[in-house]
């Protein structure tokens, strides 16, 4: 089968096949964090949250899916004994269900967003391998569009998401799928709490450094981890002036 067919399956995408690329989840670990590079991350509520809303707009028969609970707290007793009765996971709770739908809601109702997302021609869930500084990486764009790449995102403080993308390596993401797909990458974005909306055009300063992003990154990962490493990574530390 092809390559971009399998990764087309988020189990492939995210399992053993996929790990063979880089991609843009790992820049914060290689950057940050080196010694937990491609260890497997404990699954979290925002995961299964932000999953939902991509779900709900690009693929709803996948939505359909998800388990919910209605209760007030993950430590009442009738949560832990669905979870158990369910061998573990997290389900989400039925208010996050309703925090996330009113989100999608707000973002689609907005004739501007409709339209950007549901233009003719669009494609969602686009999978793309590329060569950069010679290691083999990944990418899965939510929505192709003609002219652009359009990436769905919620917020807990759209006033900051400015900052946030840096924090949040959106700015790497930018470089990175621009390689991957030969389009600029635009974020449509909603406040989880105010549900206002915001369509953000990164800047070249803004992809500039998320290509320096990429290029620290990949300089770690020869360092520890390429085909000829230079260090150990069990001896990694941080070193810093105070």
């Amino acid at each position: 089968m092809d390559v971009l067919e399998l990764l087309r399956d988020d189990e492939q995408y995210y399992g053993s096949f996929g790990k063979q690329y880089l991609s843009n989840s790992d820049i914060g670990t290689l950057l940050n964090d080196p010694t937990n590079f491609r260890k497997p991350q404990n699954d979290n509520v925002n995961y299964h949250k932000g999953r939902y809303f991509h779900q709900l707009i690009l693929e709803p028969e996948k939505a359909k899916e998800t388990n919910f609970i209605d209760v007030s707290s993950r430590n009442t007793k009738a949560y832990k004994e669905q979870v158990n009765a369910n061998a573990g996971g997290i389900i989400m709770l039925e208010k996050e269900g309703q925090e996330i739908r009113d989100c999608v809601n707000a973002m689609m109702g907005n004739l501007s967003f409709f339209e950007g997302v549901r233009e003719e021609g669009v494609e969602y869930e686009v999978p793309a391998i590329t060569t950069i500084d010679g290691l083999q990486w990944k990418g899965k764009a939510d929505i192709v569009c003609n002219d652009k790449l359009i990436d769905l995102k919620t917020t807990g403080d759209i006033t900051q998401f400015k900052w946030s993308a840096r924090k949040y390596n959106y700015d790497s993401q930018c470089y990175i799928y621009q390689k991957l797909f030969g389009k600029p990458l635009v974020f449509y974005v909603v406040d989880k709490t105010t549900k206002q909306l915001g369509i953000y055009h990164p800047s070249e300063e803004f992809v500039a450094r998320g290509e320096e992003k990429v290029n620290r990154a990949v300089s770690v990962y020869h360092k520890f981890f390429g085909e000829n490493p230079k260090e150990d990574i069990n001896e990694y530390y941080i070193t810093e002036e105070l």
